[in-house]
């Protein structure tokens, strides 16, 4: 009879304790809801390079089971989201810091803002434009990484020099960068930025230096032709279209992590092909979420759970814009990405960044 009451004290207690457990674990989430409150639908406007990761499932299901958040995104332009001071959103997501200055220098306020994540901008060069520019001695190799010597590129562009004349006979035309309207899209303004800092001697222009160099970048996109409205269309184009069309473009140093993580099978043609190239010096593109009323700042709490952080760079290739917080690039499908980006410049103020891009009147 001992034996059996013991056996029925310990039942007891395990029912006891599995109830405690149980009761904890349901308060827990029932305080997480209580800190999220209502389930909400979140409409933004957001850069069409982080379109993927916003789709992503796993992405989906952390806001929606975590936080409550469920996200009605569509693609804009960074520049072309923020031509207007009132968007009808709960927040606008650009690909850059100057989007966010041109937003509020034409009159916009917002709630919250806070710089999710970051990119470098970087050259993407099919194989052969990528051996001519090294034999040229424009573009060096440091471990497995790639890097260009901006101001002779730059040079090379002033001196209108062609393919031909750094040994690519099977190239036409003249050397040139090949980017996204920069009127409409951030990696578009962001090379502008870095173009015209190169042809002002290294310097950042400023309101009284930058109509010396005005002339020189406009000429040089006009000459560009018809230009895509979006980072991810231009990266796209590129891959398609193969060297001819485009032998070397700026984009953001995700867009070739992110391609191959989605598309294993070609992994190997972009090792190959594909060369990715630092600009030295460059500039960063930060991702600052702009929160225009109180649903866009659950938003930018969400996007902080360290969950989220980690499939923004392991599978979308997003440095964190958050203190703390360490990327390593080991993890990655692809080599060549450093450890860190250290050679950056700034880009222009708002006000002289829409001097230039008003006297480049390649958008709306």
């Amino acid at each position: 009879m001992k034996w059996d009451r013991v056996l029925g004290v310990l039942l007891l207690l395990a029912v006891v304790v599995s109830s405690v457990v149980y009761l904890r674990r349901g308060s827990k989430e029932e305080s997480l809801r209580e800190q999220t409150q209502e389930e909400v639908t979140i409409s933004l406007l957001v850069g069409g390079e982080k379109i993927a990761f916003l789709q992503n499932p796993k992405m989906v299901e952390i806001l929606k089971n975590r936080y409550g958040i469920t996200l009605d995104a569509s693609k804009a332009g960074s520049m072309q989201m923020v031509a207007t001071i009132n968007p009808g959103k709960d927040c606008l997501w650009p690909s850059n810091q100057v989007a966010s200055e041109f937003f509020q220098h034409r009159g916009g306020t917002w709630a919250a803002k806070e710089n999710i994540f970051s990119s470098p901008l970087v050259f993407y060069a099919w194989d052969k434009a990528g051996e001519s520019l090294a034999k040229a001695g424009m573009i060096t190799k440091k471990d497995t990484s790639y890097y260009l010597d901006l101001n002779l590129l730059v040079s090379a562009i002033s001196a209108g020099k062609k393919w031909s004349d750094i040994g690519l006979t099977d190239l036409y035309g003249k050397i040139r960068v090949s980017s996204t309207d920069p009127n409409q899209s951030s990696s578009g303004t962001m090379f502008t930025g870095l173009l015209l800092t190169m042809l002002n001697h290294g310097e950042t222009p400023t309101e009284s230096t930058v109509d010396t160099v005005l002339p020189q970048a406009t000429d040089y996109f006009r000459q560009m032709g018809t230009m895509e409205q979006s980072s991810s269309d231009l990266f796209t184009n590129f891959l398609k279209q193969g060297i001819g069309a485009r032998p070397i473009i700026a984009g953001y140093e995700n867009q070739l992590v992110e391609f191959s993580l989605t598309n294993p099978e070609y992994q190997q043609i972009l090792r190959d092909r594909i060369r990715t190239i630092y600009p030295v010096p460059t500039t960063w593109s930060e991702h600052p979420l702009i929160a225009l009323n109180s649903k866009g700042k659950r938003l930018i709490q969400a996007l902080k759970d360290p969950e989220i952080q980690k499939i923004a760079w392991e599978e979308h290739g997003f440095r964190s814009g958050l203190m703390g917080v360490q990327n390593d690039p080991k993890i990655l499908a692809v080599t060549g990405i450093p450890e860190q980006v250290t050679s950056v410049i700034p880009m222009p103020s708002a006000p002289v960044m829409e001097k230039i891009l008003t006297s480049l009147g390649t958008g709306n």
